[in-house]
């Protein structure tokens, strides 16, 4: 199999897991407080990775792959933020989807300007993804918004790019050490935070089987997009992975019974079309 179509193939494990990792979490940070669900979900994520580096026997790799993790850790943990307090505070069907299709044209950008450009099919497949993860995530918003509203989501999809881009340059022998150390950042980063907002971050004992879950879905979703930007472009890989809201609809379609709307459904099948388009070499 070509390292295009397993660069692919990566790229669906990713948001396959992505996209089952923000079902869980969807679901548990309705009964218990968000930064618990995401503290717990990242310890145990973190836990699920330094497990597989020592099975596996990856040797420690440099300073510089650490810090590299360490950085695109930083960066998620800001984008996150940004993303959280946009959906508190702004349009939720604006927030979301500005900050999806931010986070996937951010890389696409940086990849072509690094690796050169993609087939035009290709384009025309990214093109038609990132109008899918539009519509998947929810962009509907049929009132006026204003420039202070964009800079949150715009943040928040410029941090998640900036942790595909970074995370994407680790030794390709060195894949899990630098995840987890992008763990511990992020940990570190949002713990002090978490205290300030929350008094108790102990989730309820039967809150944990969704957290871990969710932390598993997560670790898995960032080990698939660096095997899939090791063997193949950063554009593809960034681009094929954002699809992961079509999978979290579908989950939620398909387990809780929920309807989807046309507009998701419509992404849905834009989905598909584009990866057809994309998996052309």
């Amino acid at each position: 199999m070509g390292s295009h179509f397993l660069s692919i193939i990566y790229g669906l494990g990713a948001a396959l897991s992505f996209g089952a990792g923000d079902f869980a979490g969807g679901i548990v940070t309705k009964k218990s407080p968000l930064f618990s669900v995401i503290i717990f979900s990242q310890l145990t994520g973190g836990l699920m990775l330094f497990g597989l580096a020592s099975i596996s026997g990856q040797t420690l790799p440099g300073l510089y792959d650490l810090f590299l993790g360490c950085c695109a850790g930083i960066c998620g943990t800001i984008g996150l933020t940004c993303l959280y307090k946009g959906l508190s505070t702004g349009k939720m069907g604006i927030v979301a989807p500005v900050a999806a299709v931010v986070s996937a044209v951010f890389p696409v950008i940086v990849g072509i300007f690094i690796q050169g450009f993609p087939t035009i099919l290709q384009l025309a497949g990214f093109a038609l993804a990132i109008i899918a993860v539009w519509f998947l995530s929810g962009g509907k918003s049929k009132a006026p918004t204003l420039l202070s509203e964009l800079k949150l989501p715009i943040a928040a999809g410029l941090g998640f790019g900036m942790f595909f881009i970074i995370i994407s340059q680790v030794s390709a022998d060195s894949i899990l050490w630098p995840l987890i150390s992008a763990r511990i950042a992020s940990i570190a980063l949002f713990l002090p935070i978490a205290k300030i907002k929350q008094k108790n971050l102990i989730p309820l004992k039967e809150n944990f089987p969704m957290i871990i879950l969710a932390g598993v879905c997560d670790a898995a979703g960032n080990t698939f997009f660096v095997l899939a930007s090791k063997i193949g472009r950063l554009d593809i890989s960034v681009v094929v992975t954002s699809i992961y809201p079509a999978i979290t609809v579908l989950l939620a379609w398909l387990i809780l019974k929920e309807k989807l709307t046309k507009a998701q459904w419509t992404g849905f099948w834009i989905v598909l079309f584009a990866l057809i388009l994309i998996a052309q070499n």
